[in-house]
């Protein structure tokens, strides 16, 4: 029988079976973040299972295979720093992404406000996130303010005032990368579908809404997806600001017991654990929103070069 390939929901089905990589990356997916979601809720509850930073099993269950024995053992005080750095991602574009919208438009159909925006963009474009983040935190004192606010640092689900600020930096930054992206996807659109909007009585930010930016949101994908990795692993220059992050904590633990290698080999791999989640996850959005009738951009590329 003839292998048959297609692509429902993000799985490739070939020959009537699941691809078994696929089928492996799915279970070691759902085996980590499975384990994490645990590590979490166990040492925000104040340890349910075991004591909080404690692994699940005792690391000598595993000393017939040192390495892993080692991973053990520390991994549980480096899934705190985890979530921080997952917390941090997740802020920093969700919070730029409407302000990187507002940017886009500017830069593409504005007039006064294109040089606003693009002054904006170039100054956070054209500066490292580090110097950002040292700005916001020993600059402008904003961590002398916001410690002032009520429960922060003072309740567990309430971050401390560093966090807000680290926050607040890559909000700042993710903005301006994003809207680089948009407007590019913005201007990969056909002019002439804007107009057609006008012509039928649509005013142009009506036209924009409805006709230009879900087709442009679609095509920024790529670069979104790319934005998204680089803020999980920029995260780690909030340890330079005291963000006790994934760096932040293998930094700390190494400085004890001088395993920096092995320590940041970890570290490493909590990183590719996420990376590789963050990229399957947008793949499949790719695959869930693409215009029908419209091939994503490999495959076209696969089509001409067969």
């Amino acid at each position: 029988m003839a292998e048959r390939e297609s692509r429902t929901g993000g799985s490739i089905d070939v020959g009537g079976r699941y691809d078994p990589i696929e089928v492996l990356g799915i279970l070691a997916a759902a085996l980590f973040w499975g384990w994490l979601g645990l590590r979490w809720l166990n040492d925000w509850f104040g340890g349910l299972f075991v004591r909080e930073g404690q692994a699940f099993l005792p690391p000598s269950t595993f000393e017939f295979l040192p390495a892993l024995a080692f991973a053990v053992e520390f991994a549980p005080e480096l899934a705190a720093g985890v979530w921080l750095t997952v917390l941090l991602t997740i802020v920093g574009i969700a919070l730029g992404f409407p302000i990187a919208i507002v940017l886009a438009g500017a830069r593409v159909y504005g007039r006064t406000t294109r040089w606003v925006a693009l002054g904006y963009i170039e100054l956070v474009r054209g500066t490292p996130l580090l110097a950002q983040l040292f700005v916001l935190y020993y600059g402008l004192g904003l961590s002398s303010f916001i410690r002032e606010l009520p429960g922060v640092g003072t309740v567990s689900v309430i971050p401390e005032q560093a966090v807000w600020v680290a926050m607040i930096g890559f909000t700042i930054n993710s903005a301006a990368y994003q809207a680089e992206y948009l407007r590019g996807a913005i201007e990969s659109v056909d002019p002439g579908q804007l107009r057609a909007a006008r012509a039928i009585g649509l005013s142009q930010i009506d036209g924009i809404r409805y006709v230009v930016l879900p087709q442009a949101l679609r095509y920024a994908i790529p670069g979104w997806t790319n934005e998204l990795i680089y803020l999980i692993k920029y995260s780690s220059l909030a340890a330079f600001i005291t963000v006790p992050e994934l760096f932040n904590r293998a930094s700390s633990i190494a400085s004890e017991n001088f395993r920096y290698l092995a320590l940041f080999s970890l570290a490493g791999l909590f990183y590719l654990a996420l990376v590789l989640t963050a990229t399957n996850l947008t793949s499949r959005l790719e695959d869930r929103v693409a215009i029908p009738g419209l091939a994503r951009r490999d495959e076209r590329l696969r089509e001409r070069s067969q």
